[in-house]
C-alpha cells in the first residue's frame, strides 16, 4: 500500500508528459519496473539476513568494510529519515491538493489559494498521526480493507475511462515523444522518468515494521517482491489506459485544478461524476500516508535508539502504555508540517523539494546494494537467509547498482534547460544540506557515541 503505484502515477504525471510524453512514460516505464524488480530482490535478500526496523542504515553497518560501517551507517540512516519524511510529506500534500483541484472544478468562481491546500494537507497530517498514536493496533484491518479498495478502486477508475474516454490513435501513443527543449528525445525521456521511479519507491517499507512481523526473515522477502510484482503490473496497465483515454494532452497539463487526472476524467465523463473518481484517489492517498507515517517513525525509532540523532534517548523512547514510537510520530508529523509551509510560498519550490525524498531513498538504496556486492566480490561470508538468489545475486546486485546510478544522475535534472531559478530543481541543495548537517553533528557529538548497530552488538556482546 505505501508504494501505490498506480494511485502515485495518475497524482504525479504531468511531470513525464512534459518530459518524453506518452510514448516516452510507456517506455521508461518498462525499464523502470524491471530495474525496481533487480532493486527489491536484492533488498529482499538482505531483508531476509538482517530483518531490523532500520532496513539499509541497518543493512551498511553489517556489510561495509568494518572501517568505513560506523560513517556510512550513519550518513545513511540520515538519508533513510530524510527519505522516509518527505514520503510523509507528499501524501498528505497530493490528498490535500486533489481536494483543492476538486473545489475549483465544481465551484468554478473558488478563489485558489495555495494556503488553503497547504492547511487541509496540515489537517491530514494530523489526523494521520492520531491514527498511528491511538488506533495502530487497527493498522492491520485497515490495511486490508484499503487492499479491497486498491483494487476495487482501480477497475472503478479504469472502467469509465475504457468506457467514456476519447481515444488516442494507437500511432500517437506508442510513437509521440515529448522535448522540452533538450534537443534530444532520450535526454527528455530519461528525465520525463522520474515520474516513474517516484511510483515504484518504497520498496523497502516491509523492513521499518519486520520487528513487529512474525517470521519477518520469510515474510518480509514475500512481501516485498509481491509488492513490485503487483504495483508494478497494475500500473502498468493504468499507464497505457490514461496515455489511450489523455485526449488533449495540453488541456491536461495547464488543467485549472492542478491534476491533468482530474482533467481527464472531467474529458472522459463530461460530468462532476469526476470528482467521485477522484475521491477515489485521496481515500488511497491518506491511508497510504497512514502507512507512511508507520514506516517513517520506525526508521526514526530505530535510528535513534542507535543513537544516530540528536535527543536520541527521548526520540526513541517508548512510553508505557503504547506500543509505538509515539515520540518519533510526533517528530514526523511535526516535520510535515514545517514542509508543507513551503507551499505557501512557492508550489514550484515545493515539487523541487518533494523530489529530495526519491533521491535520498536511491541513494540507500545503491549504498546498501554496494556493501554487499563487495562481500561478494570479495567471497566474503554472509549471514544465514531463508530467501537467496543463489548464483544469480551478484548479477541481479549488479544490475540493479547500475539502475540505481542512472536514476541517482537524472533525480537532479531541472524539468527544462536553462530554467529560471525559480524553476531550478533545488533537490541538490537540499540533498547536500541534510548530509551537511548530519556531518557536523557528527563530528561534534554524534562520534562520540554512535557505533552504528552491528558494531553497537559486538562491544555489548
Amino acid at each position: 500500500m505505501l508504494m501505490a503505484t498506480w494511485e502515485a502515477l495518475l497524482s504525479t504525471v504531468a511531470f513525464g508528459l512534459g518530459n518524453g510524453g506518452t510514448a516516452g512514460l510507456i517506455y521508461t516505464y518498462i525499464g523502470v519496473f524491471i530495474g525496481f524488480t533487480f532493486v527489491s530482490a536484492s533488498m529482499a535478500e538482505m531483508a531476509s539476513m538482517a530483518p531490523t526496523s532500520g532496513g539499509q542504515y541497518h543493512w551498511v553497518s553489517e556489510f561495509a568494510p568494518r572501517r568505513y560501517q560506523k560513517e556510512t551507517s550513519y550518513l545513511i540512516g540520515w538519508l533513510g529519515l530524510l527519505g522516509y519524511q518527505i514520503g510523509v510529506t507528499i501524501g498528505a500534500f497530493v490528498s490535500g491538493t486533489i481536494i483543492q483541484g476538486l473545489v475549483v472544478l465544481n465551484y468554478p468562481t473558488y478563489d485558489y489559494k495555495r494556503w488553503h491546500g497547504t492547511l487541509i494537507a496540515m489537517l491530514i497530517t494530523f489526523l494521520v498521526a492520531i491514527f498511528n498514536i491511538f488506533f495502530a493496533r487497527f493498522l492491520p484491518l485497515v490495511e486490508t480493507l484499503t487492499l479491497i479498495l486498491h483494487f476495487g478502486g482501480w477497475i472503478g477508475i479504469l472502467v469509465p475511462l475504457w468506457v467514456f474516454a476519447p481515444r488516442t490513435p494507437s500511432e500517437q501513443v506508442w510513437n509521440s515523444f515529448v522535448d522540452a527543449g533538450w534537443g534530444n528525445i532520450g535526454v527528455a525521456c530519461l528525465i520525463g522518468m522520474i515520474t516513474n521511479v517516484g511510483s515504484f519507491i518504497g520498496g523497502d517499507a516491509p523492513v521499518h515494521v519486520a520487528e513487529e512481523c512474525r517470521d519477518a526473515s520469510k515474510t518480509l522477502p514475500r512481501a516485498m517482491l509481491w509488492t513490485i510484482i503487483v504495483n508494478g503490473t497494475m500500473g502498468f496497465v493504468t499507464l497505457i489506459t490514461f496515455c489511450y483515454t489523455v485526449g488533449d494532452v495540453e488541456a491536461a497539463i495547464t488543467s485549472s485544478t492542478g491534476y491533468p487526472i482530474i482533467e481527464v476524467f472531467y474529458q472522459a465523463t463530461g460530468s462532476r461524476s469526476a470528482t467521485g473518481m477522484s475521491v477515489i484517489l485521496i481515500i488511497l492517498n491518506v491511508i497510504n500516508n497512514l502507512t507512511n507515517m508507520a514506516g517513517a517513525s520506525r526508521q526514526m525509532f530505530a535510528f535513534a535508539r542507535d543513537r544516530g540523532m540528536p535527543c536520541h534517548a527521548w526520540v526513541s523512547l517508548v512510553r508505557p502504555g503504547y506500543d509505538v514510537p509515539v515520540n518519533a510520530i510526533i517528530i514526523s508529523a511535526f516535520c510535515a508540517c514545517v514542509l508543507h509551509c513551503i507551499n505557501i510560498g512557492s508550489s514550484i519550490a515545493f515539487n523541487i523539494i518533494m523530489s529530495v525524498g526519491s533521491v535520498a531513498l536511491i541513494t540507500s538504496y545503491f549504498t546498501s546494494i554496494g556493501c554487499i556486492t563487495w562481500r561478494r566480490l570479495r567471497g566474503l561470508s554472509l549471514l544465514d537467509t531463508k530467501f537467496s538468489m543463489g548464483k544469480a545475486a551478484l548479477p541481479v546486485n549488479l544490475l540493479s547498482l547500475a539502475f540505481l546510478v542512472l536514476m541517482y544522475v537524472f533525480a537532479f535534472f531541472p524539468p527544462v534547460p536553462n530554467p529560471p531559478a525559480s524553476a531550478m530543481n533545488w533537490a541538490i541543495v537540499v540533498y547536500a544540506g541534510v548530509l551537511g548537517l548530519a556531518g557536523v553533528y557528527y563530528l561534534v557529538r554524534a562520534r562520540h557515541f554512535y557505533d552504528g548497530p552491528v558494531e553497537y552488538v559486538r562491544k555489548t556482546a
